[in-house]
């Protein structure tokens, strides 16, 4: 998940197993986990590839923009779900508090070998600049903060938001944040998020998306999804 916040402070996480039995992290000094307790795999697939992904596998190739890439979960679960589906896959993800090493290396999602090898891969791309992990799927990594990162308007199809909640970093959901990505996103995307507070919907709509309520992950009742006007 994205890590701005207004007072930048060393990183600490706890690896911590979620109710599916994948592993997650937890932000002591905010009190928040990258994903949900109920399970980290299945929120992602939930949120971001079923709901999100799954809507444009139709296409030749889609521009994916995350904020922000945290564990790399979605970014490696996009990767899988380009190489089963054909579709080439360009991700751009946004985060300002890259893991270490020692960090992510305890986090592990993948069930064989080359799986594994993507995974380290997505990690150990370089920081700013295009790599190809695949054939079908190219990742940009940006350590920039979603207020200040400069990048082409009406270039994506596809938003990932997955900043932590409104509650521990409420400036990550705010009008004027999403009326600044809303410009880099194509007519007729789709922005998907685990969030489903009134605020957050009638901001978004204000910003010019057609948004709804669906059913959320595995101990979350709702979720919202938005197509751009």
């Amino acid at each position: 998940m994205n890590k701005d916040t207004n007072n930048k402070s060393p990183l600490i996480t706890e690896v911590i197993t979620t109710g599916d039995g994948t592993v997650s992290l937890y932000r002591p000094d905010i009190d928040e986990t990258y994903h949900s307790r109920h399970g980290a795999v299945q929120e992602s697939l939930h949120v971001f590839i079923r709901s999100g992904l799954e809507l444009l596998v139709e296409k030749k190739e889609v521009h994916v923009l995350e904020v922000g890439l945290g564990t790399a979960l979605n970014a490696f679960l996009t990767l899988l779900k380009a190489e089963e589906s054909g579709v080439k896959i360009f991700y751009t993800s946004l985060e300002t508090y890259p893991l270490p090493y020692e960090v992510w290396s305890q986090v592990t999602y993948p069930s064989n070998e080359r799986e594994q090898e993507s995974f380290n891969a997505i990690h150990e791309a370089k920081w700013n600049e295009w790599e190809e992990i695949t054939p079908f799927f190219s990742i940009r990594k940006l350590e920039a903060s979603a207020f200040t990162v400069e990048l082409e308007a009406e270039s994506f199809d596809l938003m990932y938001y997955d900043a932590f909640g409104p509650r521990a970093q409420s400036e990550m959901w705010s009008v004027d944040l999403f009326a600044r990505l809303t410009r880099l996103m194509k007519p007729q995307s789709t922005w998907v998020t685990y969030c489903a507070k009134g605020q957050v919907r009638r901001d978004l709509e204000s910003c010019g998306w057609v948004m709804e309520r669906i059913p959320g992950p595995p101990g979350k009742r709702e979720m919202l999804r938005g197509t751009k006007k």
